[in-house]
């Protein structure tokens, strides 16, 4: 189910390998999970929601700090601990009013594939496992965690005519990174 670019209004991100480089570290004296995020893919994200569309993060994993992040951005739609991404996904689409053609998922790694060829649109990071890249309608050229959601958001948004309009807009205002 490919859906050209432009009709994409929903943007659903996979976290460790997409959002971050896959590396977990883990505090020893504190039991949290650290993950670092690129301030490019979150200004990406910003531009992507002032457009008026959404944004939906869904991780098979837990962390406090995944939770900060998409609170930073005004990410509505989080899902961590995830055990069924689409069923998960469907749960936020019926709360947006969407449907799985206007959405495109990022994934990086096996267990995002059964998500990648339901939705509308797939986009793998650079350095996603090859049969991700096989489903995938795009694959970036920068790696997960190192601005490879602000690739795919551009690209999406350059389809749509919407990148240029949305920059020049924001120019005038300060963005989340």
């Amino acid at each position: 189910m490919t859906s050209i670019p432009q009709e994409i209004k929903v943007l659903a991100l996979d976290v460790d390998g997409v959002l971050t480089d896959g590396t977990i570290t883990i505090s020893g004296s504190l039991q949290h999970e650290l993950k670092t995020f690129h301030v490019h893919d979150g200004l990406g994200i910003s531009l992507w929601q002032k457009a008026g569309n959404h944004v939906i993060f869904i991780s098979g994993r837990n962390a406090e700090c995944v939770t900060i992040r998409a609170k930073e951005l005004g990410v509505k739609y989080v899902y961590q601990g995830s055990k069924d991404k689409i069923a998960d996904l469907h749960k936020a689409l019926s709360k947006i009013g969407a449907t799985m053609e206007q959405t495109c998922f990022v994934g990086d790694d096996l267990g995002d594939l059964p998500i990648m060829q339901f939705v509308g649109h797939a986009i793998a990071v650079g350095d996603a496992a090859p049969e991700i890249q096989d489903v995938a309608d795009f694959t970036t050229t920068k790696l997960g965690g190192r601005g490879a959601v602000r690739e795919a958001i551009e690209y999406l948004m350059r389809a749509s005519g919407t990148w240029e309009v949305t920059v020049e807009k924001s120019k005038a205002e300060p963005a989340t990174q």
